[in-house]
């Protein structure tokens, strides 16, 4: 990835938290949270905020936006929040307090149409002011962008970086396509698929507990990607969202996808 993940996006949940971003324009992050997979990215330049359905007309969206104004300080809970005691066990937990200069709002927000899941997202600049949807502004990989902008081009709708727990494990799916008869997992595995045997144990464990739980998962190498996008991954995709009985879409409706028609063209339902 050649731009550095500068922008931060962060969920806003409660309303008591965004009135506090807007009149004393801070925000916090846990400690742990960044220490456990946030580090490599951290400090960001600029801090988003998904709003959750609790704010009505603004929820299942990115509308507002800041840029950080100094590097964040450790506090504790007690300290920022007045309710929370010093011997409380939310009073002693450590946060990162992030100030912005000022909340923007941004000209077009940036909507999830399946209600994903956020809690946070790094992503580069580049992409948060040119993404339309939450989906554009993951950054995992150039193969994962790839096959997103070819799911965009024939307009059938997912999920990226899909969080499921099963069995007290938790998982993140490159993308996940929610089916007639079960859901419809794919991932972009790259060049080191299979050549690191730990990382294959891990594998073998998730798709089993995926397909346990009636999920199908496709895998697609480096250079299925780059060199038989059309020829073969596509194609295999749509297959097996055929097969599973066709894509749910936004308003659930059940979708089939047809390569020949033009892109975004499907079988009508019977509810068309």
């Amino acid at each position: 990835m050649e731009d550095r993940r500068d922008v931060l996006v962060a969920i806003m949940n409660k309303p008591r938290d965004f009135a506090i971003l807007r009149k004393e324009l801070w925000y916090r992050i846990p400690v742990t949270s960044v220490k456990s997979w946030l580090a490599k990215d951290w400090p960001p330049k600029i801090l988003a905020f998904y709003q959750t359905s609790i704010f009505g007309n603004e929820g299942f969206a990115i509308n507002y936006y800041g840029k950080v104004k100094a590097e964040p300080k450790v506090v504790y809970g007690w300290q920022i929040i007045p309710e929370r005691a010093k011997n409380d066990e939310k009073g002693i937990r450590q946060y990162y307090q992030v100030f912005i200069e000022s909340l923007i709002p941004l000209e077009k927000s940036i909507f999830s149409h399946r209600w994903h899941r956020v809690t946070f997202i790094p992503t580069t600049s580049k992409k948060f002011f040119k993404a339309v949807e939450i989906n554009d502004l993951y950054d995992s990989s150039d193969l994962e962008d790839r096959l997103w902008a070819e799911f965009k081009r024939l307009q059938v709708p997912l999920e990226r970086q899909k969080h499921v727990n099963y069995n007290d494990r938790n998982f993140f799916l490159d993308f996940a396509i929610p089916c007639a008869k079960g859901d419809l997992a794919i991932e972009t595995d790259g060049d080191t698929y299979h050549a690191n045997p730990e990382q294959a144990s891990k594998d073998m464990v998730r798709n089993n507990e995926l397909e346990t739980h009636d999920w199908r998962v496709l895998h697609f190498s480096t250079r299925h990607i780059k060199e038989q996008m059309q020829e073969y991954c596509i194609p295999k995709i749509v297959e097996n969202i055929n097969s599973l009985g066709g894509y749910k879409d936004e308003k659930g409706r059940i979708r089939k996808v047809d390569l020949t028609l033009p892109p975004g063209s499907y079988q009508p339902s019977l509810f068309d």
